[in-house]
């Protein structure tokens, strides 16, 4: 686990306070000159963030005439952090050494024999302790910027990714879209056709009816397939506009479409919520589809109301008067229904009635959804 940095402002006041006592341990308050240099290199670090370079320049004085030092490291600290300059940056170092080592006989520098060991070892111990913060600060610096390349190359590879995703998502819709218009639109149509002519070569009135709903519901089949072909293949390219969604005025056609012999009574005002309006059409387009699919020739009654903001959708169908037929199914409706409930804030219930039946029933609140 990464350690947490502490926040700038708590590390700001924590070197100004470290600076401030290496100012107190190591100035004498009667040399007015050295306490106004360490002072005045102490309170310059407040600026070390947006004015690094002068920061440093305000702190070095101190060096020369006095042992504090601290705030003219951490100004140079902050200088190697934030600047690509290394030739600045060695210039500053090598100043530091010069101030440091002649700091015993400021304001004449005197400087002793290099040649002597002692006047060596406090120029080495100089030069490493110029050294050891700008190498400090250049290797935050890197650390910083590989943190940014990382990051970078991060949202450049999730980019990646996404576009893969997109572009393997769009193979399939492709796909799918080859599928539904070679097999599935050609079957639907060859429906259509023999419909047709099943409706012109029977005599039968009831087969006849029969016939051309069979051939009506291909056709709008058809429409619908071409339609969901073009969004499927336009998809990543454009905006495609989609079928326009169903609301309560096309409830009648709905249910005179079924072929179901059913009861319609809806009391419902149309300025209700598109949703609202969409989960009552849906609930009794599966009502109606389960119906015509699990009880043949049974007869269907469908109430629809609103009472204390709640809307109330019940459909019921006699028992059916034939066997069914075993019809392909994915079983997903109901559980599609409860979904489309639970978003509303509602529920549904269905179950067998009485009579050997069955009952579809749906409550929702009238205002719940947009």
């Amino acid at each position: 686990m990464t350690p947490r940095r502490p926040p700038a402002p708590w590390l700001d006041a924590a070197l100004l306070a470290a600076a401030l006592l290496d100012v107190w341990v190591h100035v004498d308050p009667g040399d007015r000159i050295a306490m106004a240099c360490a002072l005045l290199g102490a309170f310059a670090l407040v600026l070390r963030h947006r004015l690094p370079l002068l920061t440093y320049l305000l702190a070095l004085p101190a060096t020369f005439v006095t042992d504090s030092v601290f705030a003219t490291l951490a100004a140079l600290y902050t200088l190697a952090s934030l600047s690509r300059r290394r030739v600045l940056l060695a210039g500053c170092a090598a100043v530091f050494t010069v101030g440091d080592t002649t700091a015993w006989s400021w304001p004449v520098p005197e400087f002793a024999d290099p040649t002597d060991a002692a006047t060596l070892i406090t120029i080495t111990y100089s030069l490493a302790t110029a050294t050891a913060p700008v190498f400090l600060g250049q290797l935050v610096q890197a650390r910083r910027e590989l943190g940014l390349r990382l990051t970078e190359i991060t949202e450049a590879r999730e980019h990646e990714r996404r576009l893969l995703a997109q572009n393997v998502l769009a193979k399939e819709r492709a796909q799918l879209a080859r599928e539904m218009h070679d097999v599935v639109s050609h079957q639907v149509s060859l429906i259509a056709v023999r419909a047709g002519a099943l409706q012109v070569g029977n005599r039968d009135p009831e087969a006849k009816e029969a016939a051309a709903d069979i051939r009506r519901l291909a056709v709008q089949t058809l429409d619908e397939l071409r339609h969901m072909v073009g969004v499927l293949r336009a998809a990543g390219s454009r905006p495609t506009e989609l079928t326009p969604q169903p609301l309560l005025a096309d409830l009648p056609q709905l249910v005179d479409g079924s072929g179901i012999e059913a009861e319609l009574r809806a009391e419902l005002p149309q300025e209700l919520p598109p949703a609202v309006q969409r989960a009552v059409y849906r609930t009794v387009q599966e009502a109606l589809t389960n119906i015509r699919k699990h009880a043949p020739g049974s007869r269907a009654a469908i109430r629809i109301g609103q009472q204390d903001g709640t809307v109330h959708v019940v459909v019921v169908n006699s028992a059916p008067q034939r066997p069914a037929l075993p019809l392909p199914g994915s079983h997903h409706g109901l559980v599609g229904l409860r979904q489309r409930a639970e978003l509303l804030g509602g529920s549904v219930s269905a179950g067998p009635t009485v009579d050997g039946g069955y009952e579809l029933r749906l409550e929702f609140p009238a205002q719940d959804a947009s």
